[in-house]
């Protein structure tokens, strides 16, 4: 993947594309008998077998179903939903999350990727340019979407996210998309291993005006951190750059709203039910 936002073919969409099409085969159906079934053009069937195309979910339970395939094919759906869809410069990193025991972000810029919903991602994604493809579109909502599944994994990662109120009050997408947001962000909150912290617009104190920031702890229990910019993202593990963030992000909790004053802002901002 070259680092204007397109997205080449993996190793682990072309494992999918396989498994696939031997699971077609041993059905002994064709690929044109098989779009019939699923209700999928043959085009879509064709590219997903060859390793061309990011599966969608609706797609994943049709083949599975229709192909008998034992949970192989949802399963290999998991990774490649993590890989297809992402930035190179990020991939290193939701690799990371994978097995995290902590994740911690601060953003500035847009509410974070797994907390965003899908109206409110597709509204991000259309308003940066260059404008994706459809298809581009597709993959990126896609791989977002299985990032989401980090919330409810098992074993538990603790989460902790503070956003800026100014990114809420940006209102991306329109009236619609902020409510149907700020209701998706309270029920996220409502998750016993989620912390969610508002940063107000009036804070004279504020340890993050360096930008965002992401920090993780992995199951060896080393702390290692993140930050993105323009088409750009670092990984960065060196003990003492780490301890910097540590401390601001520290910081910037107890600068923060509190969870429950957090929670009040949103069901004040979203207005009635």
């Amino acid at each position: 993947m070259a680092n204007n936002g397109t997205v080449e073919t993996s190793d682990s969409l072309k494992a999918f594309g396989a498994a696939l099409k031997a699971f077609r085969e041993r059905a002994a159906l064709t690929q044109e008998q098989l779009a019939v079934l699923i209700d999928y053009s043959v085009a879509t069937v064709a590219s997903v077998e060859q390793g061309r195309r990011l599966p969608t979910p609706p797609f994943i339970d049709r083949v599975e179903s229709v192909l008998d395939a034992f949970g192989v094919l949802r399963a290999m759906a998991r990774h490649v939903g993590r890989e297809r869809g992402l930035a190179v410069w990020f991939r290193e990193w939701a690799q990371l999350e994978e097995t995290a025991v902590t994740l911690c972000t601060y953003e500035c810029r847009v509410v974070p990727g797994l907390l965003q919903t899908e109206e409110y991602t597709r509204a991000v994604m259309l308003n940066v340019p260059p404008p994706p493809s459809e298809e581009q579109l597709g993959e990126r909502i896609a791989a977002r979407r299985a990032r989401q599944e980090l919330l409810r994994r098992t074993p538990p990662i603790a989460f902790s996210f503070i956003v800026e109120e100014a990114v809420l009050l940006r209102h991306v997408g329109g009236e619609e998309v902020t409510r149907a947001l700020l209701g998706h962000l309270l029920a996220c909150a409502e998750l016993w291993n989620v912390e969610l912290q508002v940063m107000p617009l009036r804070q004279p104190f504020h340890a993050g005006t360096d930008g965002p920031m992401r920090l993780l702890e992995t199951p060896e229990r080393h702390w290692v951190g993140y930050a993105e910019g323009q088409k750009t993202g670092q990984l960065i593990t060196d003990r003492e750059a780490v301890s910097v963030m540590q401390m601001r992000y520290a910081k910037m909790r107890s600068q923060a709203l509190s969870p429950a004053d957090s929670a009040e802002l949103l069901r004040q901002m979203r207005g009635a039910p």
